[in-house]
């Protein structure tokens, strides 16, 4: 499967879900590719990082931009399980180009006004991106989520409204575990010690995509 996490508006959580799903689809022994096409390039040094710390990273990473991102994946596509797309958070060339040759998109909002306002911006891009690439999918997830109260739930009700989107009952509470891991190299499911809740919040995620 190709899957890009993307979003029009940044600060979402869009690196940590993306290297988060690519280790957990790892562990499965499957052969991934992570495709960094954010220009911070935020999931680059985090395999850098993880390279580092644990010798090798687990998995294949690469760095491409605008128009590259579609052309190079095509080529790649036969040649790995899944290819993951973290792309940057504004409405550019790298990010449609990932909408018109990824089967999914998976974009993470979090429980605020200003999150779900904007989805209307993405929605739009996945609606244009299906003239060219009409199997595409578009999942949308709660992600760092308050533990609890309504905002979580009203949400999640607005999302379900749109046409086109689809949105699985999973959630992912806003939890320091992501952080944690993030700065040893690690995903939630290799990390020491372990949350088990953000391990059961992440494992459900990744089934209910692929």
């Amino acid at each position: 499967m190709i899957l890009a996490v993307a979003n029009t508006k940044g600060g979402v959580g869009k690196t940590t879900l993306a290297v988060n799903l690519v280790i957990a689809r790892a562990i499965e022994h499957r052969d991934v590719l992570l495709v960094d096409a954010d220009e911070q390039g935020s999931a680059a040094d985090f395999t850098q990082l993880r390279t580092d710390k644990a010798g090798e990273a687990g998995y294949t990473a690469m760095r491409l931009k605008g128009r590259e991102v579609r052309s190079e994946i095509e080529k790649l596509r036969s040649k790995f399980d899944d290819i993951i797309i973290d792309v940057g958070g504004r409405d550019n060339e790298g990010l449609r180009a990932a909408l018109t040759t990824a089967d999914t998109v998976l974009v993470p909002v979090q429980p605020s006004s200003f999150d779900v306002w904007s989805f209307d911006r993405i929605n739009a891009l996945v609606n244009e991106a299906k003239a060219v690439n009409p199997k595409l999918l578009a999942v949308a997830v709660l992600n760092a989520a308050d533990p609890q109260g309504q905002d979580n739930s009203e949400a999640i009700d607005v999302l379900q409204e749109m046409d086109g989107i689809r949105t699985p009952p999973n959630v992912l509470v806003r939890r320091k575990a992501f952080r944690n891991a993030a700065a040893q190299g690690c995903s939630v499911l290799d990390m020491t010690p372990k949350d088990p809740k953000a391990v059961e919040e992440l494992k459900a995620l990744a089934g209910a995509i692929f």
